[in-house]
């Protein structure tokens, strides 16, 4: 079997002492949390103010650790306070279980925006390019608009989309959307597709993170050199990544940088990444605290990958041309580049 597998104790070897003792610290306090939610349950205004008070103080410790820790930025810790509850707000959003397909896919379009910004955009001192955009208007001549938007020619025209999960997809063809429609040249970023996943029956203290080889689409000499961006919509515990990063290590591959894009990251899952990756920057909307035994977040939002998909039947994963073809017309209109660049990874084919 052409595989890599990578344990969750070597993941945990990453971690500083302190490291060790904020996660646990975050730990005690959900404790306090999940007490509090039966109570949540019926309607009980004390217990509701009980609880906003444990976030509050989760919410101030996370963001104490990462400020520590640079190479880790949630959008609402580092983005002005009046940005701060559009992201909330989303969030809540894509957490709702009365929130449907439709939906949610909405709203990680709208997240993966916003990390965009995060990410290119909002550096200071940008320089700016100008679009001149031809109108519909043709009266009392062809109409032209001028606008202006930030160069970030340079920071993207490099990049490469890495796919990980089934879940990844999606979001990855709207990061390479926004790269194109940001660049000046209309760049569409190529991809390269990994099969990995996690072995169900371990729990996170003992988690395994199996990479199929055989199952990814990937051209090694393509990502030499090259800034891989991530866009995985849940980071729980960093397995997968640092699993897909390790092997690129082993086969002599030095990506120029590495981004990891999330809209929700367990802080013990960003904290795995920079300590176990050196040049990798963690980008997320938003961080939740705990993960439990079976290694999903808390509170989270549930598998973001069924959420955005829809779930497989029987167990019997679809592959990615078919996950594109379910899609659908809409979809790959809107995002026709991005299918083009997937169908000849995939299938070996210039079109």
């Amino acid at each position: 079997m052409n595989k890599v597998i990578l344990n969750a104790s070597e993941l945990d070897g990453f971690l500083t002492e302190q490291d060790k003792q904020s996660i646990k610290t975050m730990d005690s306090l959900f404790v306090k949390a999940l007490s509090v939610f039966p109570e949540v349950e019926t309607g009980n205004n004390d217990a509701k103010n009980s609880l906003i008070a444990l976030y509050n103080e989760m919410g101030e410790l996370m963001k104490d650790i990462c400020l520590k820790n640079p190479r880790i930025r949630v959008y609402s810790f580092v983005s002005p306070q009046e940005d701060h509850s559009e992201a909330s707000r989303l969030i809540a959003k894509l957490r709702d279980v009365n929130t449907d397909n439709n939906e949610f896919i909405y709203y990680i379009q709208r997240a993966y925006e916003m990390l965009f910004k995060l990410a290119w955009t909002s550096a200071p001192g940008n320089q700016k390019n100008y679009l001149i955009v031809k109108t519909p208007v043709t009266s009392p001549a062809q109409n032209y608009a001028v606008h202006k938007i930030n160069n970030v020619d340079s920071r993207i025209s490099n990049t490469v989309m890495c796919v990980m999960l089934r879940g990844a997809l999606l979001p990855s063809m709207i990061m390479s959307k926004e790269i194109e429609e940001y660049s000046s040249t209309g760049y569409v970023t190529p991809f390269a597709l990994f099969r990995i996943y996690r072995n169900e029956s371990k729990r996170e203290s003992d988690m395994e993170y199996i990479l199929d080889l055989n199952k990814s689409f990937i051209n090694p000499s393509d990502l030499e050199g090259k800034d891989l961006v991530f866009a995985d919509p849940m980071n729980a515990t960093g397995g997968s990544l640092v699993t897909v990063v390790n092997y690129l290590s082993s086969i002599g591959i030095k990506p120029k940088s590495i981004i990891f894009l999330n809209v929700i990251a367990a802080l013990k899952g960003a904290l795995r990444v920079v300590r176990a990756l050196d040049n990798c920057d963690v980008y997320t909307l938003w961080m939740d605290g705990v993960l439990n035994d079976d290694a999903y977040i808390m509170p989270g939002l549930g598998d973001a990958g069924d959420r955005i998909n829809g779930s497989d039947n029987c167990g019997n994963s679809r592959n990615i041309i078919q996950l594109l073809a379910d899609y659908g017309a809409g979809m790959s209109n809107l995002y026709r580049s991005q299918f083009r660049e997937i169908e000849k990874t995939v299938l070996g084919l210039v079109k």
